[in-house]
């Protein structure tokens, strides 16, 4: 056994350690049983049943006792190449784990083991229902660059391999979804398991499976093997064989034929080779000792650092799942960028510059790079992820995740090929591809969005950066609101806030939060306001002049007054509806009002521009008019005023 021999055997072992003993436990905080309760004298002999049924059943065993609020629904599962005795002794450990963890809870979960088992119960039907949380994720500590430095053809087939099991697992039999497959590399070997649970669909365990891929790319691309567990399906792959390989073993690239060596070939000496060093004999007794040594070592520090993981709350665990969910390796959205190539430079901001990549599946995304002048720290930095990733809306931006390494700090987007609204809609050859309908559409769908985030999610968010340019676009032209670097979260009952050093894009912001400070939900509606009018006369507010020497508000407001408000459209728009144009045109004016209070709400914006019955009243003079008003001149440039103190 020579020394490569040796050093890869060596990795084998901490490498098989540090994936064979990882795990998931779940202990839910829907309800909670007393020990003599008929409640958990059922869970007992659901417990107690469960290592002899689960092994009778070919691995995997559900079922249900009891009824009313004192039922139990669950089951079991084994890795689908495990005997029918390594499954009992598995749930039968996992039986005791769970119990002396999840004492009194009426629902829990646990995946853990060397071939990794399952054992699941509730007081609600977990059965044919696919459930994608609580999740984890785990990788090895190598990095593939070890193996190969041609990773894009690594990848591919890597990419193939969990195609080809996705499919071949999915597609099993209402007693096994499992597969495992194996795909050649160069001079190394990729080696990959899933399995569902049986109960669920094949659309819903495809779909699943999907997910733990996708998971696994986005926390640990890069790394040599890895895992993700979720309660319906599980995946891992690695660079060494770790299960049982049979006939269905998807081989990508099989191998070639095996030829025997000639018998003179084991005629040789068992204590010393033919060059005089130590025969494999006299290694192997030096050696064995080391790696066990070795191993029980690893092994003791991973079951220490789990008791003390199991410690922690629940609370704070799944916040820490749903965060890694959406990490990126960084080495891989480096690739994706060409190294934040500037060929691939999108923009650029006054947080950082935006940049266009692809993943190795050939997904594109965008990317913002931070500006390393930021003093946010890494919790910060994770919170507002987090707070991101919550936000789900057809109209606005999606967050697939983030990454950073050292002082680079970056956050990964949905890319969307029409880039902002600004591009379209001041450039007077790109203005004419936006009829009124797609102008209609993109006012209501931005005061969509805007309602959202005020108002219908969890949350109460202010944007206070509203403007064409962080307006973007997808391909049916859909609008999406981006860039939420200056927003601010609202408790429930707050109604305004303050600063002392504005921030966002002048021409945009209202006049309360230039003189003194004062941001609200209504700093977004004059916003919006501004965004309206920009949409119907086709121009940007920082450069519109009439033939007055009027600004674009100014110019707005004497039109409305005058009756001659149809001279404010687009001549593009020529052929639009005139009743529509107009009652926007009323909207925009009540959104810049001047006194912020008379601004109406985003809910009653939705209902004004959809429900063509409901009467509006009359708009008052806008901000920035009157000549009591101090001049300000906001037209010489449009400069974002960045604010650096902590978000």
């Amino acid at each position: 056994m020579d020394v490569k021999n040796l050093s890869f055997l060596f990795s084998c072992v901490i490498l098989g350690i540090n994936l064979s003993t990882a795990g998931l436990l779940k202990c839910y905080d829907t309800g909670n049983f007393t020990t003599n309760s008929t409640y958990g004298k059922n869970l007992d002999l659901f417990l107690s049943s469960l290592p002899a049924n689960v092994s009778r059943n070919g691995g995997f065993y559900r079922t249900t006792i009891g009824q009313g609020s004192n039922v139990v629904h669950g089951l079991a599962l084994c890795r689908g190449d495990t005997s029918s005795e390594a499954c009992s002794n598995c749930v039968n450990l996992r039986v005791k784990e769970i119990k002396a963890s999840c004492p009194n809870q009426t629902e829990a979960l646990l995946w853990e083991g060397d071939v990794v088992c399952l054992v699941r119960y509730a007081n609600r039907s977990i059965f044919q229902t696919l459930e994608l949380e609580p999740s984890q994720a785990g990788y090895n500590t190598g990095n593939i660059l070890g193996v190969t430095w041609n990773v894009t053809p690594f990848y591919h087939i890597w990419a193939n391999l969990m195609d080809g099991l996705v499919e071949r697992a999915s597609n099993g039999t209402s007693s096994l979804k499992f597969a495992t497959g194996i795909a050649n590399v160069e001079l190394e070997k990729i080696y990959a398991l899933m399995q569902c649970t049986p109960d669920i669909s094949q659309k819903d365990c495809k779909a699943c499976l999907n997910q733990t891929v996708d998971q696994y790319q986005r926390c640990c691309l890069g790394q040599r093997g890895g895992y993700v567990l979720t309660p319906n399906c599980h995946f891992r792959w690695d660079l060494y064989s770790f299960f049982n390989s049979s006939d269905d073993t998807l081989n990508l690239n099989p191998p070639p034929p095996h030829i025997s060596p000639p018998l003179s070939a084991t005629n040789n000496s068992t204590n010393r080779g033919d060059n005089g060093g130590l025969g494999s004999q006299a290694v192997v007794i030096i050696v064995v000792p080391i790696i066990i040594l070795v191993a029980i070592s690893a092994l003791a520090c991973i079951l220490l650092r789990k008791r003390k993981n199991r410690k922690q709350e629940n609370k704070s665990a799944d916040n820490n799942n749903s965060l890694e969910s959406l990490r990126f390796n960084f080495s891989a959205i480096k690739v994706s960028t060409d190294n934040f190539s500037e060929n691939n430079k999108l923009g650029q901001g006054g947080f950082g510059s935006v940049y266009k990549g692809r993943l190795y599946d050939g997904q594109d995304i965008a990317v913002k790079r931070l500006s390393d002048n930021s003093v946010q720290g890494d919790l910060e930095f994770k919170n507002e992820v987090l707070l991101m990733a919550k936000l789900q809306h057809r109209n606005l931006v999606r967050l697939l995740g983030f990454s950073f390494e050292g002082k680079e700090r970056l956050l990964i987007y949905e890319f969307l090929p029409n880039s902002s609204l600004d591009h379209f809609l001041f450039n007077p050859v790109r203005r004419l591809q936006l009829d009124w309908d797609k102008r209609h559409k993109i006012i209501t769908g931005i005061a969509r969005g805007i309602r959202y985030l005020h108002e219908d999610s969890r949350y109460r968010i202010v944007h206070r950066d509203l403007k064409a340019a962080n307006i973007l676009l997808d391909d049916d032209m859909n609008p999406k609101i981006a860039d939420f670097g200056l927003a601010r979260l609202f408790s429930v009952d707050q109604t305004h806030d303050a600063t002392s050093k504005p921030a966002g894009t002048f021409g945009y912001m209202p006049p309360e939060y230039i003189r003194y400070g004062t941001y609200s939900v209504k700093s977004d509606v004059y916003s919006f306001g501004v965004l309206v009018l920009e949409i119907i006369i086709g121009e940007k507010i920082s450069c519109f002049r009439s033939e007055e020497g009027e600004d674009l508000l100014t110019y707005a407001w004497q039109s409305w007054k005058r009756g001659t408000e149809m001279n404010m459209i687009d001549p593009a728009l020529k052929d639009g509806p005139r009743i529509e144009m107009m009652r926007c045109i009323h909207v925009g004016l009540l959104c810049v009002q001047a006194i912020d209070s008379n601004r109406p709400n985003m809910t009653s914006v939705v209902l004004m521009l959809s429900n063509y019955s409901m009467s509006l009243p009359l708009p008052s003079r806008p901000a920035f008019v009157d000549s009591t008003m101090e001049p300000l001149q906001l037209t010489v440039n449009e400069a974002s005023v960045s604010e650096l103190d902590p978000r």
